[in-house]
């Protein structure tokens, strides 16, 4: 009777710390990351992580990361579904530009499974999904970034749900800054969707006025294109 009694005091305890710890996750969520420089020197650069879509969504994002501080988002990883070999080629002709300047590389580039492709069957996505949520986990815990850029790909959503589950328990604080497509002109793709609704992104950006004022927590900022 004892032992029962400590194992049931044992399990309350744990799950009253993990909901304390969300709690203050969600509170936390949005507010600036700190980054302090030691003896007024500038902040140490951030570990960024770039998740590329196919088609519009890449030439999005890389148009945003024409306009990033690169000195101040480094090392900076690539990724892409593993069907998707033109948005790497094209990050990498970006980066080899900033190579040349700078004399060094400071970028890296992968490739993650997608959970479904077009035309496959639910039976078998089960087992697809499977196998993409356990290569996240494992270019998540790779990676580990400070910061987390996307615009949408289907494949954005695992790697940012499993960021946010190492907040809660400690592993990595990664801040996630979502940027909705400009084809999004009156409703969210369900990537955004979900990172909205499960507050999840730390910043959440669109580019038409409409959404936002359907979505009071996301920032207007306009057309990025």
């Amino acid at each position: 009777m004892a032992c029962i009694f400590t194992i049931t005091v044992v399990v309350i305890s744990s799950v009253m710390l993990i909901l304390i710890r969300l709690l203050y996750v969600l509170y936390q969520t949005g507010k600036p990351l700190k980054t302090r420089g030691s003896d007024g020197l500038a902040p140490p650069p951030l570990s960024t992580l770039i998740i590329l879509g196919s088609g519009g969504h890449t030439a999005e994002m890389l148009n945003l990361l024409a306009m990033l501080q690169k000195d101040r988002f480094s090392p900076r990883f690539y990724i892409a579904a593993a069907t998707d070999n033109m948005s790497l080629q094209k990050a990498h002709l970006l980066e080899e530009t900033e190579d040349k300047v700078e004399g060094i590389s400071r970028s890296q580039f992968m490739q993650i499974y997608r959970s479904r492709e077009v035309g496959q069957s639910y039976i078998t996505s089960v087992l697809t999904t499977l196998i993409a949520i356990v290569h996240a986990l494992w270019l998540m815990l790779r990676i580990r970034p400070q910061v987390i850029l996307c615009n949408g790909p289907g494949t954005c959503v695992p790697l940012c749900v499993i960021a946010f589950l190492f907040k809660v328990v400690g592993i990595r604080w990664s801040s996630v800054f979502y940027v909705e497509s400009i084809a999004r002109v009156h409703r969210l793709s369900l990537s955004g969707f979900l990172l909205y609704k499960l507050r999840i992104a730390d910043q959440f950006f669109v580019q038409w006025p409409q959404l936002q004022r359907k979505y009071p927590r996301a920032h207007y900022v306009g057309c990025l294109m």
